[in-house]
C-alpha cells in the first residue's frame, strides 16, 4: 500500500536584499480560517433560538417577499431548518397567516388583493367600513395606496375608538368618473332629521350613548369637577401683601433714593 507523500510547502528566506523561496518537504500547510464567521454565528444563533422566534423569522420572509418558498429555500434564506425541526414545521403549516400546499410556503393576507384598483373595489364592497388593520398586510404598498385614495377623494379614513388604525369607508358621493353624484333623500327622512331634538347638555349626550352600548369619547362630569377644583384653588390662594417703603426702611442703594421716594 502506497503512502501519499506530503506536498512541499514553499518558505520564503530573506538574505540581505534578496528573497529566496525554498520548499520544505513534509511541512503542513497553514490553515486558512473561514471568512464567513458572522454567517456561522448567525446560523447557530437562529438554530438555538426559541421555536416562536424561528417561526416569526420565516413569516417575516414570506410577508416581505410575497413569494413561495420550499423548506430548502427557507433554510438558505433564514437558516431555519423547517424540515428538521418538527415544531417549527407544524407551527408554520397551521399558522393562519401561512399558506402551505404540501411543498411551498407563502404568506396569507387577510384580504387577497394586489393593487390600488382591487383595494378600492374591496372598500366599495364594505359600505359600513373596513378596518385598516385588516388591509395593512394585503401587499407591501397598501398603506401608501390608502393615503393616495384618500387624497383623491375616493375613500374616507375615519378614526375610531374600536379600531386604533382607523376605518376605511367608500366615498359614495363620488362616481366612477370622479364627478359628484346627487343622492335623493326621502322627504320623510329629512323631516325626521329636522324634528329630532338633541340633548343640549353633554352629560345627557353621554348618557344616551351609554344606553345604546357606545362608549363616549368625553367625560364631561370629570372635566367639570377638575375645572371646579382648579377654580376653588385659585380663589383660596392668599394674596401677597404689597411691601411699602417707610421712613425706617434702610436704603442700601443711595443713588436710587429719589426714585424710591416716588413709590
Amino acid at each position: 500500500m502506497e503512502t501519499a507523500t506530503p506536498r512541499p510547502v514553499p518558505v520564503k528566506l530573506s538574505h540581505s536584499s534578496k528573497t529566496v523561496t525554498t520548499a520544505i518537504p513534509g511541512a503542513v500547510p497553514p490553515i486558512k480560517f473561514s471568512q464567513d464567521t458572522k454567517k456561522w454565528q448567525l446560523f447557530n444563533t437562529v438554530r438555538k433560538s426559541p421555536v416562536a422566534a424561528q417561526v416569526k423569522r420565516v413569516i417575516d420572509l414570506l410577508f416581505e417577499s410575497r413569494k413561495s418558498f420550499t423548506a430548502e429555500q427557507i433554510n438558505e434564506a433564514t437558516y431555519v431548518d423547517v424540515k428538521g425541526n418538527k415544531d417549527v414545521f407544524e407551527f408554520l403549516a397551521k399558522n393562519p397567516k401561512v399558506n402551505y400546499d404540501g411543498n411551498h410556503f407563502s404568506y396569507k393576507p387577510t384580504h387577497n388583493i394586489g393593487g390600488k384598483t382591487q383595494l378600492l373595489g374591496l372598500i366599495k364592497g364594505h359600505v359600513d367600513g373596513i378596518a385598516v388593520a385588516d388591509l395593512k398586510d394585503a401587499y407591501p404598498t397598501v398603506m401608501q395606496d390608502l393615503q393616495a385614495l384618500k387624497a383623491g377623494g375616493r375613500i374616507w379614513l375615519i378614526s375610531s375608538l374600536d379600531y386604533k388604525e382607523g376605518v376605511a369607508y367608500p366615498n359614495l358621493c363620488l362616481g366612477e368618473d370622479k364627478g359628484e353624484v346627487s343622492i335623493n333623500v326621502d322627504d320623510g327622512l329629512k323631516q325626521l332629521y329636522r324634528e329630532t331634538e338633541l340633548p343640549r347638555d353633554m352629560l345627557d349626550v353621554e348618557r344616551e350613548l351609554r344606553k345604546l352600548g357606545m362608549k363616549p369619547a368625553t367625560n364631561i362630569a370629570k372635566r367639570r369637577e377638575m375645572a371646579q377644583n382648579c377654580h376653588m384653588l385659585s380663589k383660596t390662594k392668599p394674596k401677597e401683601k404689597k411691601k411699602m417703603i417707610s421712613k425706617r426702611t434702610k436704603l442700601t442703594n443711595s443713588h436710587l433714593e429719589d426714585l424710591l421716594r416716588t413709590l
